[in-house]
């Protein structure tokens, strides 16, 4: 265990007590699962609806991640709804797989200068029937995911401290670059597999 190593940066909206942004991440023997959850809003309500996702998720962490979309979106039926980020590391195939639905995104960095942005689904979970496309890659050794909520701005994502292979550093790197204040809730998560 602990291929997978994990660093989190999360700031409520200035002004708020609380943050809409909710997130959970795990490592078993066969898999890693990482889900991050922005309620619609901010505050109580919207922190309401993320964590309806991420208890979902938490439940069920062997399913599928097409799977865990479906399910989070029945359970948001009569809520504010949510967007979502869900990546899934298979350490026995070797592979991702990633859906993203909203505004909340997924990065994919392997050596130096070389970063994949995944496109997500437009829309959001609400607890309508909808099709959420799921992306699966092989993985490659020495690999770091950023996961981040629209509070992370474009400006901020252009930054290489994304590469480093310390993820606490990326945070904490981020953290000290970052607008301040926030003038949304912001979630920035580092995630670094190694084999």
């Amino acid at each position: 265990m602990n291929r997978v190593k994990v660093a989190v940066y999360q700031e409520a909206k200035n002004g708020n007590e609380t943050s809409g942004d909710s997130y959970y991440y795990c490592e078993t023997e066969n898999e890693f699962v990482c889900a991050l959850a922005d309620g619609l809003g901010s505050g109580e309500f919207a922190r309401e609806s993320s964590e309806i996702v991420i208890n979902i998720i938490k439940e069920n962490i062997d399913y599928a991640v097409e799977d865990l979309v479906k399910k989070s979106n029945e359970q948001l039926i009569g809520k504010r709804g949510a967007v979502l980020a869900i990546l899934k590391i298979d350490f026995n195939t070797k592979s991702y797989s990633i859906s993203s639905i909203g505004n909340v995104g997924v990065i994919a960095l392997t050596g130096v200068g070389r970063r994949k942005r995944n496109m997500p689904n437009v829309g959001y979970l609400s607890g309508h029937q909808k099709k959420f496309k799921v992306i699966s890659e092989p993985l490659v050794n020495e690999m770091n995911f950023i996961m981040f909520t629209d509070g992370v701005s474009n400006r901020e994502l252009t930054e290489n401290n994304f590469y480093d292979k310390e993820v606490e550093r990326i945070t904490k790197s981020f953290a000290l670059r970052s607008e301040y204040p926030r003038k949304d809730d912001t979630t920035l998560i580092a995630i670094r597999y190694e084999n």
